[in-house]
């Protein structure tokens, strides 16, 4: 199992094609993702209101197959860790109090600026954005990573899409760097 641990935001489990690599390459075993369910809470919210046809189950079966797949993966009793943290938006407290009681060792969000690393380093986190935490697994484990993307492709059909499309779709949720870069290992492998 993957000791290093990674807290996922609700922001980055959304788009589905960005959660659907993030979750594969823990998968692969190369961290161990976690999360808490105030924030799978939020990723169906967010999910249901983008796409209200979605409302109808679809985005909490999800995050039911989610807590399936990883069932370590949900922290609990972080709550009485919330207080005491200082973030420039309250709402993202949670986020954090989850992330230390969960051990994790980073936190996965798009939304760098609001969390400071001043704050977070005072806690023993780290943050980084997608793009960066996918380019560090391409850099660490390009064949694992690269071969997690074809997986990815391979088992999308509605449509059927090649692993060259899933990074289209990447670039367009906001990891372009890693699309590009692993665009460039794709065609290294040809």
């Amino acid at each position: 199992m993957a000791r290093f641990s990674v807290f996922l935001d609700a922001c980055v489990l959304v788009p589905i094609v960005l959660a659907d690599t993030l979750l594969r390459i823990a998968e692969a075993d190369l961290y161990r993702p976690l999360w808490s369910a105030r924030v799978l809470d939020e990723m169906v919210f967010a999910i249901e209101h983008v796409h209200p046809d979605l409302a109808d189950g679809r985005a909490r079966a999800r995050a039911d197959t989610m807590l399936g797949a990883f069932d370590d993966a949900c922290v609990t009793d972080w709550e009485s860790l919330e207080q005491g943290l200082r973030l420039p938006d309250p709402d993202d407290r949670h986020v954090v109090a989850a992330a230390l009681r969960g051990r994790a060792d980073l936190i996965v969000t798009m939304n760098l600026k609001d969390f400071p690393v001043g704050v977070l380093s005072a806690v023993g986190l780290e943050v980084q954005h997608p793009d960066e935490f996918l380019m560090n697994q391409l850099d660490l484990e390009p064949d694992l990573t690269m071969a997690t993307l074809h997986r990815q492709a391979a088992a999308t059909n509605r449509p059927s899409l090649q692993t060259q499309d899933i990074l289209t779709r990447l670039a367009r949720c906001g990891v372009p760097q890693f699309a590009a870069h692993a665009g460039q290992q794709l065609w290294r492998g040809r």
